[in-house]
């Protein structure tokens, strides 16, 4: 049994501010080693439950976050930036499930430091379902087949799965107060219920299916200025539908996802 986790740091429990997930601010230090130990609780839930391989991929941020010499020594770690497949980098058909840790609500949702991949996008949508990363991310888990069956972050985002994915473990770790404030879980609890739920969602493996998308994959992004989406408009096959919003249509979709990405990207310079 093999088994992938993309680590985020925006849903870890503790983290409340941007500047504690950005290096060299703040409490980042701390808060990248919480990170690190909800990573492992998933792993030791994931090896727990049987899983002979177990690949984690540092998804935030410039996605070198995690600290090797502190992961499960039973786990092996992607790190590192402008990987191809971003925050679902490794992912493939000879997996068997996926775990989302520490992840965060979508975009203009009332989700401690919610957000959809960048600050500059409002809202990302796919044949008209908005979403955020675990949607996101989800279809290119069911792009190869392979189900969600973990998300743990807060109370916002784990709603928002379960709405998405139907029968899925999850973890609230922490619970907004406001965009910028938690009631948090203790990290120690915190891992506990993680490791728990990584058991039982692979003891019950065979009742997951997938988030296969839809083909033809329409992908369209809303940006919080019209000079984003200006920016972003350059990509060959964008379809420019009012001064904010733009589309991307794709046989499959991970191909949709990839020229998503790509407009994203085009307005971080």
């Amino acid at each position: 049994m093999r088994v992938y986790i993309s680590v985020d740091m925006e849903g870890v429990s503790g983290v409340v501010a941007w500047a504690a997930t950005e290096r060299g601010k703040d409490d980042y230090e701390r808060m990248r080693r919480l990170m690190t130990q909800e990573a492992n609780a998933a792993v030791e839930g994931a090896l727990q439950a049987g899983a002979t391989e177990v690949l984690v991929n540092d998804a935030h941020d410039d996605m070198r976050n995690l600290v090797l010499e502190d992961l499960h020594p039973d786990a092996k770690l992607i790190t590192g930036d402008h990987k191809p497949m971003s925050m679902m980098e490794g992912i493939g058909p000879d997996f068997d499930a996926v775990f989302l840790i520490g992840y965060h609500s979508r975009a203009s949702s009332s989700g401690v430091l919610n957000h959809t991949y960048a600050g500059r996008l409002g809202s990302y949508s796919v044949n008209g379902k908005v979403m955020g990363e675990t949607g996101m991310n989800a279809l290119v888990a069911g792009f190869f087949g392979v189900p969600v069956v973990l998300v743990s972050g807060d109370a916002a985002v784990t709603a928002e799965a379960r709405d998405l994915l139907g029968n899925v473990e999850t973890v609230a770790v922490k619970e907004a107060r406001s965009q910028f404030s938690a009631a948090c879980l203790h990290p120690s609890k915190a891992r506990a219920l993680i490791k728990e739920a990584a058991v039982r969602a692979l003891a019950h493996l065979k009742e997951y299916s997938p988030l296969r998308p839809e083909s033809p994959s329409t992908v369209r992004l809303v940006f919080q200025a019209s000079g984003f989406a200006d920016i972003a408009s350059i990509m060959p096959g964008a379809v420019r539908v009012d001064p904010v919003t733009l589309e991307f249509t794709a046989p499959d979709y991970l191909t949709a996802y990839h020229g998503a990405r790509t407009m994203m990207h085009l307005t971080f310079g």
